[in-house]
């Protein structure tokens, strides 16, 4: 269920792919973090918000574009679901080929799930900075590419509470697949200035400062391991092993930075 991490500010820990959403309450409506990965999962969120309030969800943030945190999106018609511009330009451009992907994190049984997924984008975007009034202010702030090319922290600073989305991970190494190896601590350390109280990961544990100074450490090891090998001066089995993430996450990171994208 969820967990009230400040007054009208929740997190509900999703045992399915670990995954975190986050609930903010306004004045008159509530703001809803990322909505899970299929429509079944989006209603029992709902289904579950309602023991909360019964204020109508009127505002969606999405962290980032990945499906396992927007494809619940369409089970908000009323709500102004907003994310980076990147995020909306992801999901217009390679939803379906996301829908394809998230099809092998589900049983057959269930696989009818993600078919009959509705992608809706963000509506509203922004690029740097945008703030939201929901009776109580609401910060987003993207401070370059990451996990992804879209990521945002959403800040609550009556509450001192920050959802970080998969900026930050928590009980499992980082996922690389879409990364951007070479940038992602200074993204995680500019994101980090003026650290909250409570942290949000995209899965996982709520966490504090010291975890995101470490998975930060960590992350600028696989940067400069990441360099070494872009300029052969490692290979890529010794780089691999040399890492602070199990080998086959090394690789992923490091073939990403090898190639460019990274």
């Amino acid at each position: 269920m969820f967990d009230e991490l400040a007054e009208g500010v929740f997190r509900r820990r999703h045992e399915h792919l670990d995954l975190n959403v986050g609930v903010v309450i306004g004045e008159e409506g509530v703001l809803v973090v990322d909505t899970r990965a299929t429509h079944r999962e989006a209603d029992e969120m709902l289904a579950e918000l309602r023991q909360l309030t019964n204020l109508p969800v009127r505002w969606v943030i999405n962290t980032h574009w990945h499906w396992d945190h927007t494809f619940g999106n369409s089970r908000f018609p009323k709500a102004s679901i907003v994310g980076h511009v990147n995020c909306r330009t992801r999901l217009i451009e390679e939803g379906e080929e996301m829908k394809r992907v998230a099809r092998n994190w589900f049983p057959p049984e269930t696989l009818h799930e993600i078919d009959e997924v509705e992608i809706v984008p963000p509506v509203e975007t922004f690029s740097t900075n945008a703030t939201l009034d929901i009776g109580r202010q609401i910060d987003m702030s993207h401070h370059g590419k990451g996990h992804t090319d879209a990521d945002i922290v959403i800040r609550v600073p009556d509450a001192d509470v920050a959802f970080f989305g998969d900026l930050v991970e928590q009980g499992a190494p980082p996922s690389f697949g879409d990364s951007y190896p070479l940038d992602w601590p200074l993204t995680l350390r500019l994101a980090a200035d003026d650290m909250p109280r409570a942290v949000v990961p995209g899965h996982g544990d709520v966490v504090d400062g010291d975890f995101v100074k470490s998975q930060h450490e960590e992350l600028v090891v696989v940067a400069q391991l990441a360099e070494a090998y872009r300029a052969g001066e490692l290979d890529l089995e010794k780089a691999c092993v040399t890492g602070p993430f199990p080998e086959e996450v090394m690789k992923t990171a490091l073939k990403r930075a090898k190639l460019g994208d990274g």
